[in-house]
């Protein structure tokens, strides 16, 4: 099998030359042992990065034909980065995985051996998660638990460390939506698919890309985007809502008739205000995120624009990088 690793990059400048060292040793060790095909070949995605990133990624593709290099246009965000990857990519099957090596590279055999065995995905998922912080861990475990509630099919404990194979990979890029989540989209795809449980290291170099407000701006991605149960309880808190109002006017009709407790006007007038208007506040946010979600969804905007692409191959075989980039920039952009 010929395999392509992804790896989208932002900002990562201090990760990539130890990144690189040993994604490397890891493919020509497979290729020297026969489990995958010497064409194989590493593709880094420059996601609009403000350091020395590119002319990194640039230099290592012109000079070593096992590397491609992959420029877009501008920062699209990380999902957008990955996406453009895999469908660049030429590989029969495809691993993607972060620049920071937190992934363990010891599970990318065996998800060769999966794939091998007729698997078209295979997920890497976290066997335990003792590198994180209490709250992330504790907020992952609850995230988690409310996408299975909302019926959101998601792996647990899974990020973007996959292997996906070439049908798999044409089968997403029928998948157009600009509201992004491919933890969400892989497992709708429905192809036979496995798992490999590893451990997650501590990032080798740089700062963590995904800070808290990203975190919560996926999370919330991953909410919208799969499931209509949050409108459902809209209506269902409705419904609740009145109920319970008919119980308080029944409730103060009695203390107005059958005792002296009675203050006139308040409770008539500052709980159905507090009540209602928390809940249309509530409401209405929700709907609103639905809304900018169906508005950018309309526009039909490119999820990606690729600059360029850099490959010693083409370099060796005259061949403009440039002229390709931009035939698969329509491709893959469409």
């Amino acid at each position: 099998m010929k395999l392509s690793l992804v790896v989208p990059c932002y900002n990562e400048e201090a990760a990539l030359p130890e990144t690189t060292r040993r994604l490397q040793e890891l493919l020509e060790d497979l290729i020297r042992r026969g489990k995958v095909d010497d064409d194989s070949s590493i593709w880094l995605v420059d996601d609009g990065s403000r350091d020395q990133t590119w002319p990194f990624i640039h230099s290592l593709s012109t000079r070593s034909a096992r590397f491609f290099g992959v420029k877009l246009a501008r920062n699209h965000g990380h999902q957008f980065a990955l996406l453009a990857g895999l469908l660049s990519a030429d590989g029969d099957a495809v691993i993607s995985l972060d620049a920071d090596l937190q992934d363990d590279l010891g599970v990318i055999e065996q998800m060769v051996d999966e794939y091998e065995k007729g698997h078209e995905i295979v997920y890497g998922v976290r066997n335990k998660r003792v590198t994180d912080t209490w709250f992330k861990r504790w907020t992952a475990e609850r995230y988690y638990g409310l996408l299975g509630m909302l019926g959101v099919g998601i792996v647990p404990n899974h990020a973007d460390y996959r292997l996906m194979g070439r049908a798999a990979l044409n089968a997403l890029e029928e998948y157009r939506e600009v509201n992004l989540f491919l933890r969400g989209i892989v497992p709708q795809l429905g192809f036979r698919s496995t798992r490999v449980y590893y451990e997650r290291h501590e990032r080798i170099a740089g700062e963590t890309k995904y800070p808290l407000k990203k975190m919560v701006a996926l999370a919330a991605d991953g909410i919208t985007s799969f499931s209509a149960v949050p409108l459902r309880l809209i209506a269902a808190l409705g419904a609740g809502v009145f109920i319970m109002s008919v119980g308080l006017a029944i409730w103060i009709l009695a203390v107005r008739l059958f005792t002296d407790r009675a203050v006139p006007g308040w409770a008539s007038t500052t709980l159905p205000i507090y009540a209602l208007g928390g809940i249309q506040l509530l409401s209405l946010g929700v709907v609103g995120e639905y809304v900018a979600k169906v508005y950018m969804e309309t526009k039909r905007r490119p999820r990606f624009l690729i600059e360029k692409i850099t490959s010693a191959r083409e370099v060796r075989a005259g061949v403009s990088p440039p002229a390709r980039a931009s035939a698969v920039q329509g491709t893959a952009s469409s």
